[in-house]
């Protein structure tokens, strides 16, 4: 059983820098693909930013050019480093990994930014 864990997340003033991570246990093999999705109160979750095995990345339009996604393959780990954090970017962050078939999801971590 995949189980994904995140740790990160917190409270933010405008501008302002946060780093999540999450690691896939479980699973003995090294994901395909690793993501970041966001639910904000009242809406639906959105992808934030996916990465996969060999190093291609793909963003939402909203955080490009503020959110880097990284990975190590090795232990199955991905991290959102983000930057210049607004208001917006409110919400609880999951981690995602699709593995044969199906859907896993961390608990999910929140993210308040807000002076």
């Amino acid at each position: 059983q995949v189980q994904l864990v995140e740790s990160g997340g917190g409270l933010v003033q405008p501008g302002g820098s946060l780093r999540l991570s999450c690691s896939a246990s479980g699973i003995s093999e090294s994901l395909y693909l690793m993501g970041w999705y966001r639910q904000a109160p009242g809406k639906q979750r959105e992808m934030v930013a996916g990465m996969t095995s060999g190093g291609n990345a793909r963003y939402d339009d909203s955080v490009k050019g503020r959110f880097t996604i990284s990975r190590v393959n090795t232990k199955n780990t991905i991290y959102l480093e983000m930057n210049n954090l607004k208001p917006e970017d409110t919400a609880v962050y999951y981690c995602h990994a699709p593995f044969r078939g199906r859907a896993y999801w961390g608990q999910g971590a929140q993210v308040t930014v807000s002076s």
